[in-house]
């Protein structure tokens, strides 16, 4: 079998490569190679909003929300400190105000602030079926053996079609298989783990579980609870269906003597709330358990090769955020190959601006999740071992600190140009340090008022820029491994201080003013764009912040 592109793997990383490059190519020959049939079930059902626009851009959306899903509005939490056992809400909405609209939605207005909690044995099928729909040749069933290489090239995939062996060729290569990592492996790609977090995941699903919070008919929210010695995760999928998994270290199953089994039903007896929502509920009896050691791989392409998914790394799933950044790296591989297949831009740039973006958005993901458990006073073990890893960065892990370090991986999305980190919007990663540090973590822009640039040590230099099927070439500032994107609100406020405005105030009207050039609508939420940017700048000392007491504090309702 001969074709363009193969991909191993027709999971939801598979599935997004090849939608993608169908509809910008559709001339291309498409092959997915998944080694099961759908339906089946998979772990990881709660996504975060930063993927509902890529399930926009493949047109896969209006299926996904036909599929009735519960629509997720946040997270709640009980975590911290053992003498605080209140809930904490974490709203993806402002003030978790969410209007009740009929379903099917449309991806519009508050749709493009929430998301999905799916059930994969469905999500994943639908997506796989779209991207047959769109035109790639999908075979399951289909288990790659062998990867035939020479040097660091692929040239051919041994496969087991039904029993019957078979070869596939290609011109690119894209492994997407998941933890089996088979292109990784066969190169002999080495992993970094920067973390000493060690935990194992143990989860079932189960039946007519209460749902502990609806709003409305269909919204609710994802529950971690913690308890001495791990955290439980609840997540509806449906109307009947639920997944309740409990993660733990390593060390402490290894030492507890107990069965997967045991440790699950005791770790679900321990916390009330889960134990009530249980109470008459049947169990599926599908008991799985995995270790979920985060890493991220040395390098994620070679010759005419690509890895997708968690085949790039995996990132703790206390922040839900493997899902949306497999769906959201594998965007990426697909327009690389787009672009590659051009000839118009420099296939060793394309390949090294993917490389550096999601291996910082993963490592980015892999900080936080140190940082969120060394918050908890009740995971003694994990506690312990985040100081160490930030006793090695010269932290002392306080909310400040704690934002500082996360700060350091870059807030720039080079998407659209907002302040995100992996998945995370600067304002979300605020709340979270401010809930769980030992201090409230504050806003520069609140506290001062004159603003300064501050480009010394910068040069020109030019990210990539993924939009509309083109990676396009975009001009940027470096100093390091920090970044200036010159596109979006990223530019405008670069504009606005070559005014030489120092004062909050004044850098506000220059902020509407480049905002209106270059035809960003004015509104509410562009306002609370431009701060976070700003924001976003000084924590990655872009911009100097200072507090003059004769000048005022900017006047936020003004805007």
């Amino acid at each position: 079998m001969n074709c363009d592109v193969a991909i191993i793997g027709g999971g939801p990383a598979g599935a997004t490569v090849g939608t993608l490059l169908k509809k910008y190519n559709p001339d291309l020959d498409v092959v997915i190679l998944e080694k099961e049939r759908f339906p089946r079930d998979h772990v990881g059902e709660s996504l975060l909003p930063a993927v509902t626009g890529v399930l926009d851009e493949m047109g896969v959306w209006d299926k996904v929300e036909a599929a009735n899903f519960p629509i997720k509005l946040g997270a709640t939490y009980r975590w911290g400190k053992q003498s605080d056992q209140d809930l904490y809400y974490f709203h993806f909405l402002p003030e978790g105000k969410f209007s009740q609209t009929e379903r099917p939605g449309k991806y519009i207005g508050q749709r493009r602030q929430t998301t999905f909690q799916v059930d994969r044995s469905v999500y994943d099928k639908i997506l796989l079926d779209h991207a047959a729909e769109c035109g790639c040749r999908v075979f399951e069933e289909a288990r790659v053996s062998q990867i035939v290489r020479s040097g660091d090239r692929i040239e051919s995939l041994d496969v087991s079609f039904a029993g019957k062996q078979d070869t596939v060729e290609a011109r690119y290569y894209v492994d997407a298989s998941g933890g089996e990592s088979l292109a990784r492996k066969a190169f002999g790609v080495e992993v970094m783990s920067p973390t000493l977090l060690r935990n194992i995941a143990i989860w079932d699903y189960w039946q007519n579980t209460e749902w502990a919070e609806k709003i409305g008919v269909d919204g609710t929210y994802v529950y971690v609870m913690s308890i001495g010695y791990g955290w439980i995760w609840f997540i509806p999928l449906g109307p009947t269906r639920t997944s309740i998994g409990f993660i733990t270290s390593a060390e402490y199953y290894k030492n507890s003597g107990q069965s997967t089994e045991q440790m699950y039903l005791e770790a679900i007896q321990r916390e009330p709330l889960i134990q009530s929502l249980t109470a008459n509920a049947m169990r599926e009896n599908r008991l799985e358990a995995t270790k979920d050691w985060s890493f991220v791989a040395d390098r994620l392409t070679g010759e005419n090769w690509f890895l997708a998914g968690d085949a790039c790394g995996f990132a703790d799933p206390i922040l839900a955020a493997g899902l949306t950044l497999a769906q959201m790296g594998s965007r990426r591989v697909a327009y690389s190959i787009l672009e590659i297949e051009r000839g118009e831009v420099d296939t060793a740039w394309i390949k090294f601006q993917f490389n550096r973006t999601q291996r910082r958005n993963t490592l980015n993901h892999i900080r936080f999740a140190d940082y969120w458990y060394s918050a908890n006073e009740q995971f003694t073990d994990l506690k312990e071992y985040c100081t160490e890893i930030a006793r090695g960065a010269g932290l002392t892990l306080d909310a400040d600190a704690a934002f500082q370090w996360l700060g350091t991986g870059g807030f720039a999305d080079e998407l659209n140009g907002l302040p995100f980190s992996g998945t995370y919007t600067l304002t979300a990663i605020k709340a979270f340090t401010s809930r769980f540090g030992s201090k409230d973590t504050s806003w520069f822009v609140y506290e001062n008022n004159l603003f300064e640039l501050n480009t010394e040590g910068s040069e020109r230099d030019s990210i990539a820029l993924y939009d509309q099927g083109r990676v396009r070439q975009l001009e940027c500032l470096r100093r390091g491994e920090q970044v200036w994107p010159l596109n979006g609100v990223y530019r405008c406020i670069y504009r606005a201080f070559q005014s030489r405005e120092r004062e909050i105030q004044l850098l506000a009207e220059r902020f509407i003013y480049e905002l209106q050039r270059d035809g960003i609508p004015l509104s509410s939420d562009m306002a609370r764009i431009c701060l976070e940017t700003l924001e976003a700048l000084v924590t990655e000392g872009w911009v100097k912040a200072s507090y003059d007491p004769s000048i005022p504090l900017l006047d936020v309702g003004k805007y």
